[in-house]
């Protein structure tokens, strides 16, 4: 989506050059990836995780290290990680949008499978969809 604009950075990079990335990114409004996110981040990214922005004036700024920076709205942050079932913190939780991409080959292959069916024998996929309705209401029903 972001491919012209987007700029990668990594925990592993000197943090001089990954806090310079990020300032540039935020006042000209590009995208940032934090690319093989461990499940800490660095407090210099915590302004950025909770969205601390401050009005000043006609402009809104974030205090990103030492500076104050011009916050350009058209900025986006997005984090991956390679961790397979990484834990992050309640405090991190409640400030992103976390997404798993992780897609198996069955799950896939069902999901598909039901898109298939739903739309060509729509009575079908209702009628197993309110077997399955059934079977947690009596499974409900005998615990």
């Amino acid at each position: 989506m972001e491919k012209e604009t987007i700029k990668s950075i990594k925990p592993t990079m000197d943090p001089k050059v990954q806090i310079r990335i990020l300032k540039n990114a935020i006042s000209l409004g590009d995208c940032v990836i934090l690319e093989d996110a461990n499940e800490t981040f660095d407090p210099m990214m915590e302004p950025l995780l909770g969205k601390q922005i401050e009005k000043k004036g006609n402009s809104l700024m974030i205090k990103l290290g030492d500076d104050q920076i011009e916050y350009q709205m058209e900025f986006k942050l997005y984090i991956t990680t390679k961790l397979s079932k990484p834990h992050y913190s309640p405090e991190v939780c409640v400030k992103v949008t976390m997404l798993n991409f992780m897609v198996t080959e069955e799950g896939l292959t069902d999901q598909m499978l039901n898109m298939v069916v739903t739309h060509e024998e729509p009575s079908k996929m209702k009628a197993y969809n309110d077997a399955i309705i059934k079977k947690a209401a009596n499974n409900k029903k005998m615990s």
